[in-house]
This record gives structure tokens, C-alpha cells and sequence, in this order.
């Protein structure tokens, strides 16, 4: 399967990404609009992923002091455990370390744990709740 991810370079492609996000966080996890979108969707640089020209796979990423900070990672429920996910996370690692910073930050959710240790990423921090969800802080160098 063919998916093109790239940085959203216009409003198309950001409303895209942020229709994505609303999708699984907002109408699949009950996320409430306010808390799913924030301040820093006006500074962050929005990653959007197609499968045959339609959107299924979005985030954000904020540069944060030494690091890249992932947020709102999601790929569209029809098209989970595709290696979709493990796709955009390379994507943004890649984004991250041609932009000069060392290691990347997420805030997972508890049941994704998992996912982000299978490539290389260590929880740091003990379980906290954001959104309603128990997260966890986890890191890697790059």
C-alpha cells in the first residue's frame, strides 16, 4: 500500500490533517473539540498522510527546546495495523533530525505503549491523565 506523508504545505492540506484528528479523537475518542484543538495549531507543523488521494493519517510537531515534540498522532481506524503509524513516526523522526534536534518527545496513550517501544521510544514519566486519557511520556534520541 502506498501512502505519501508530507508536511501539510497549505490549507487544503491542513484542514485534512486537522479532519483526521477530528475523526479519531473527537468522534472516536470522545475528545472534546476544545481540548483537540489549541494555541499551538496555529505554530506547529502539521503532518498529513494520503492513501489513494484521501486522508487517513495525521499529526503535529512542535520544535521544544532540544527536541521535536509529536503530538497528535492518528491514523484513520479503517486503515490501522497497516504499519501506517510506524510509517508517520519515521517521517517525523526524519523531519526532526534534518531540522537539528536530537530526539523526539510524545505523550502516548497508556494503550499504545507498545507501539512506541517496538521503535525505539522509553517511557520517562509515570502515568498521567490528559483529555481524559492516561497518557505517558516517552522519549528517544535520534
Amino acid at each position: 500500500m502506498h501512502v505519501d506523508i508530507r508536511i501539510a504545505a497549505n490549507d487544503l492540506e491542513k484542514k485534512d490533517a486537522f479532519t483526521v484528528r477530528e475523526i479519531v479523537f473527537v468522534d472516536e475518542q470522545q475528545v472534546s473539540i476544545e481540548d483537540e484543538h489549541d494555541e499551538h495549531d496555529e505554530t506547529a507543523t502539521h503532518i498529513i498522510g494520503y492513501v489513494e488521494n484521501e486522508p487517513l493519517l495525521a499529526a503535529r510537531l512542535r520544535f521544544v527546546e532540544d527536541y521535536g515534540k509529536f503530538e497528535r498522532i492518528c491514523v484513520a481506524k479503517s486503515h490501522r495495523g497497516l504499519s501506517l503509524g510506524k510509517q508517520i513516526i519515521q517521517h517525523m523522526e526524519q523531519v526532526t533530525k534534518e531540522a537539528g534536534f536530537p530526539k523526539a518527545k510524545l505523550n502516548a496513550q497508556t494503550h499504545a505503549v507498545g507501539f512506541y517501544q517496538s521503535l525505539g521510544y522509553e517511557v520517562v514519566s509515570s502515568e498521567f491523565m490528559d483529555a481524559g486519557i492516561p497518557h505517558v511520556t516517552m522519549i528517544k534520541p535520534l
